[in-house]
């Protein structure tokens, strides 16, 4: 029982306290190996450029993976019970630093904020350090869609993801999920500049995200009924426009959001996705919170720890 109550305990600690101070948080510590190593990576040569991108995720994801394991490891020479209650604190607390639900009903607030005092350059501003686009023209409608749309497609990312991938690896299965996904969020792009170096990282971010992402769609069209959405849209715009986002996987909770809550998203001359109102306000934002944490508890509760107990069962789970 103990990985069900750190899964449990990392919920209620992010929805109670949110995220830590950025110099504290382990994915900015991630961030900082990335940037110093990533240079490193750089060639004339692009088939060198993408080797080194390559080497250099799994080196970082490698030494992850090898801290999160041996700490699991080293807590099974301790059967007391002190140190078992200390090696499930700090459990929780490590898992929590993989999600981030209080974080992004925050970052999507205060992108709000700036349009309810209709201070629409500031709003622009706050979505630029959310999402991958340029914001400096965009109307008050297509800014409330960026903030649904990094909402909805951040659950997987910031939640379910990790949740997902504890419940097959543990701890290091988790971390390692935010670290691709942090190498990507860093050097996927398909620019000059990082488009050879980033490859390798994109890539398996799509991979790692493929099962998560379409997991995390059906649950939004259940969380969707559960809180009096329109789950029947959820289910038909996830199925109809969930494949229309050059990410094989974004466009999934994307589509589903947007059905749910019967609004339109657009990331102008890249795509559309539902035939709601082009005039998402407050209200959808609202609906959007508690949609999303609706599904990342459904998640927890039907994905994860039914993973965790049926792994178990057969040994899996067995090192911890």
């Amino acid at each position: 029982m103990i990985p069900v109550l750190i899964v449990v305990g990392a919920i209620l600690l992010d929805l109670a306290f949110g995220d830590p101070r950025s110099k504290y948080h382990p994915t900015a510590w991630v961030g900082t190996l990335v940037a110093r190593f990533l240079p490193f990576a750089r060639s004339q040569n692009p088939t060198m450029e993408k080797m080194g991108g390559m080497i250099v995720t799994i080196a970082i994801s490698g030494v992850v993976a090898a801290l999160l394991y041996y700490f699991e490891f080293f807590t099974l020479h301790f059967t007391d019970v002190i140190s078992v209650m200390a090696f499930g604190i700090i459990s929780i607390i490590l898992l929590k630093t993989t999600i981030a639900i209080r974080g992004l009903e925050q970052h999507g607030k205060m992108v709000m904020e700036s349009l309810s005092r209709d201070n629409l350059d500031e709003a622009r501003d706050r979505l630029s350090m959310l999402v991958k686009r340029n914001t400096k023209q965009l109307d008050k409608n297509h800014v409330v869609s960026g903030v649904l749309e990094t909402t909805s497609e951040n659950i997987v990312d910031g939640v379910t993801g990790p949740l997902f991938y504890f419940g097959l690896f543990g701890l290091p299965g988790a971390f390692v999920y935010r670290t691709i996904n942090t190498i990507d969020s860093m050097a996927g792009y398909k620019n000059t500049i990082f488009a050879n170096i980033g490859w390798f990282g994109a890539n398996s971010d799509k991979v790692l995200n493929y099962v998560p992402a379409r997991i995390t769609g059906y649950v939004m069209v259940l969380a969707a009924f559960l809180v009096g959405a329109d789950w029947k849209g959820a289910l038909y715009t996830m199925k109809s426009d969930g494949k229309k986002t050059s990410s094989p996987n974004a466009g999934i909770p994307m589509a589903a959001m947007a059905g749910a809550l019967g609004t339109r998203f657009e990331k102008l001359d890249h795509y559309t996705l539902g035939n709601g109102t082009i005039e998402p306000d407050q209200t959808h934002y609202k609906s959007a919170i508690l949609l999303m944490k609706t599904t990342c508890v459904l998640f927890c509760g039907l994905v994860t720890i039914p993973l965790i107990i049926l792994l178990s069962y057969v040994g899996w789970w067995i090192h911890v």
